[in-house]
């Protein structure tokens, strides 16, 4: 028996997203984790993700041990693969915010090699952002009621991690996904390939207006992720124009919120006006990722259970 890993966010079926985002919302909250030990890797700095998980984890009885990527030394010091056995060895499941996807296939593919039965999850990797993704649904069913029949659209660069876990979460979820991007910022061809394998269609173009007309959610990203700073101003000519600001707004439905997964940079992606306004959703979807995080983490503990 192999441990149900979350690398991304078709690891999970429609099913059981579906039961996460149930759990997510669920009161109260069982101590499942009662006594147990989460690691929590950090390559990348984070402030909602280690608060999120770090809480998710307390709230589920358990003890998280956040541990920074100085502290162990990912493929320099140690590698990813006896980095996960060993922390296997202390913990009931290990999450890994990282700079290369691989890496977290190595601390998977290690422990499943070994019969070990400690989940791995990807608090972030360069390719993924499945937690955000829970969240954001989490949201978008909070704010409508359902998910089924929405209509979210992502403007910015639609290749980046979240937007592609948002893209393969919708279509898990029967929500329809436009992206409005600049030339060369539109969603990989894989991404495209892996949405209609899961029953869903992105709709991408490069005109925000239209994107956002009849949206019930618009979605926004900086423009510059960690690790492209170098790009920050060839980015910030070619995003001109993509702007989330109250104009763009006032062109999708007037019931339409207003995503952002943070750190933003206001006055480029999205204005003050529109993150701080009554459209704005931005703050109850970052608490939603601890809430949806203690939903992941409840569903992976009773999993874990049952597969011993």
């Amino acid at each position: 028996m192999t441990a149900r890993h979350l690398l991304e966010i078709d690891d999970l079926s429609a099913g059981e997203l579906a039961l996460v985002l149930d759990l997510a919302a669920t009161h109260p909250v069982p101590a499942h984790l009662d006594g147990r030990g989460v690691a929590l890797v950090f390559e990348k700095p984070s402030a909602r993700t280690r608060n999120a998980t770090e809480m998710a984890v307390v709230q589920l009885g358990g003890h998280p041990l956040s541990i920074a990527g100085g502290e162990i030394g990912i493929g320099t010091r140690e590698s990813p693969e006896d980095l996960a056995r060993t922390l296997a060895c202390y913990h009931a499941i290990i999450g890994a915010r990282v700079f290369r996807h691989g890496t977290l296939q190595s601390m998977a593919g290690a422990l499943d090699a070994a019969g070990v039965v400690v989940p791995v999850v990807n608090l972030l990797s360069d390719t993924a952002h499945p937690c955000q993704a829970l969240a954001d649904l989490l949201t978008l069913r909070e704010a409508f009621g359902r998910l089924e029949g929405l209509t979210v659209t992502f403007v910015g660069d639609s290749a980046n991690n979240v937007a592609t876990s948002l893209a393969l979460a919708c279509a898990m979820s029967g929500v329809r996904l436009r992206t409005a991007s600049p030339a060369g910022y539109g969603p990989e061809p894989s991404t495209f390939d892996r949405v209609a394998a899961l029953g869903g269609v992105v709709e991408h173009g490069q005109d925000p207006y239209a994107a956002v007309a009849g949206a019930h959610a618009i979605y926004t990203d900086v423009w510059t992720s960690m690790g492209d700073e170098g790009q920050a101003a060839d980015r910030r000519a070619a995003f001109a124009g993509f702007t989330v600001d109250d104009r763009l707004v006032a062109a999708a439905r007037p019931d339409a919120i207003v995503l952002h997964c943070l750190p933003a940079k206001r006055g480029e992606e999205i204005t003050a006006s529109v993150i701080e306004g009554e459209r704005s959703a931005v703050f109850r979807q970052a608490a939603n990722r601890m809430h949806a995080m203690r939903g992941l983490l409840w569903w992976l503990a009773e999993h874990m259970e049952t597969a011993r």
